[in-house]
């Protein structure tokens, strides 16, 4: 059952690099889901909304990394 635990961690691995990352993206993704539809019911801005959030996240993330 070892195995199939090690190939588990590996396709996770694959997929998710950072997970407090990940987990940013997903929590932004559910806000937006819910709460963005309701404040801005035009498209064109949520998605405007959606796309800055998004880069906002990559931004965070990234910054300290490019400090090194």
């Amino acid at each position: 059952m070892k195995w199939a635990k090690s190939i588990v961690r590996e396709l996770w691995g694959l997929f998710v690099d950072d997970g407090a990352f990940a987990l940013a993206i997903v929590i932004w993704l559910a806000i937006a889901w819910l709460v963005l539809p309701t404040f801005m019911p035009a498209a064109p801005w949520a998605g405007v909304a959606l796309f800055l959030g998004l880069a906002l996240i990559l931004l965070e993330n990234v910054w300290p990394r490019a400090r090194e």
